[in-house]
């Protein structure tokens, strides 16, 4: 079974409900009546009032924008604040920034969390048994250049999410152009003080930085480089130390390399709240919202 199949059964065992705010777009419509057919989730339509009619023939559950002055993105976010919804999936029509200043204002980020951040999986084909590795890549969409606390935010978060998505023991390298003293510098720096508090906040989570990404994902160089580390040659969340680094990294990964990129999938709120491309195909839809319904498993 496939990456992409894996998530969609697990959705489906879950069967979550999904709000789904830009019910005028014709991508969202068929990917919600894909969602409804295939018993993925329960997709729910936010509607202005003059589509309510046309919309709920099509036998896709649907809520009504009300009088007051939310958009229906806001709406969506409200319903799944009040446990309403168990996700929402925008971003077809909506700017990342519209998604993100809704969800702060209207969901909001889980305890402990000071910032919101994003992550890419990329899928890689392999050779071989398995035929697929699954790669984390935090964070590529959101978080500019990140003070060592969000770096530790965004990598606790991310590992949080890879064990609900991928179901793997998450296993995070700390990105660097050193590798365990290799190198110094300002950004070194950071990455260094992000893993004392990833330690001190999460102590049962295997990390490790400074690393360079070949020390991090490659065996042989992880046997000279780094053969203490306990993700050296085998990490599954890559967390980069800036977002130049994350987002030209996974552009290359995926234009040079083959890979399936699926997201950006945000992470760090108190509920899933998901982010699509304003170029997202119909299955782009689908499976970001697998993903959302994955990470609305709080077990």
């Amino acid at each position: 079974m496939s990456f992409i199949e894996r998530i969609r059964d697990g959705a489906r065992s879950l069967y979550p409900r999904i709000v789904f705010p830009e019910s005028g777009d014709s991508r969202v419509i068929a990917a919600a009546s894909a969602i409804a057919k295939s018993g993925m989730a329960r997709p729910v339509l936010v509607l202005k009032r003059d589509d309510a009619i046309p919309l709920a023939e099509r036998g896709i559950e649907t809520v009504v924008c009300d009088e007051n002055d939310l958009s229906p993105l806001e709406q969506a976010h409200q319903l799944v604040s009040a446990g309403s919804a168990d996700a929402c999936v925008a971003g077809a029509v909506y700017t990342t920034a519209e998604v993100l200043r809704s969800a702060l204002r209207q969901v909001g980020l889980a305890p402990g969390v000071s910032i919101a951040s994003s992550a890419f999986y990329m899928v890689l084909r392999r050779n071989g048994a398995g035929g697929e590795e699954v790669v984390t890549f935090t964070d590529c969409a959101v978080v500019p250049y990140p003070a060592a606390g969000d770096l530790a935010d965004i990598a606790i978060a991310a590992a949080a999410d890879r064990s609900r998505i991928v179901g793997d023991v998450p296993r995070v390298a700390l990105l660097s152009f050193s590798t365990l003293g290799s190198a110094t510098g300002p950004s070194v720096d950071m990455v260094r003080e992000a893993l004392s508090l990833i330690k001190a906040r999460a102590p049962g989570l295997v990390v490790d930085g400074e690393l360079q990404g070949d020390a991090a994902l490659t065996p042989l160089v992880a046997a000279r480089k780094s053969p203490s580390s306990p993700v050296g040659g085998k990490a599954n969340v890559l967390v980069f130390p800036s977002l130049d680094a994350g987002n030209i990294s996974y552009k290359l990964v995926q234009r040079l390399g083959g890979a399936t990129a699926i997201g950006p999938i945000l992470q760090g709120f108190a509920r899933p709240v998901a982010d699509l491309s304003r170029g997202a195909d119909i299955e782009d839809i689908i499976n970001v919202a697998a993903i959302a319904a994955l990470q609305s498993n709080r077990r």
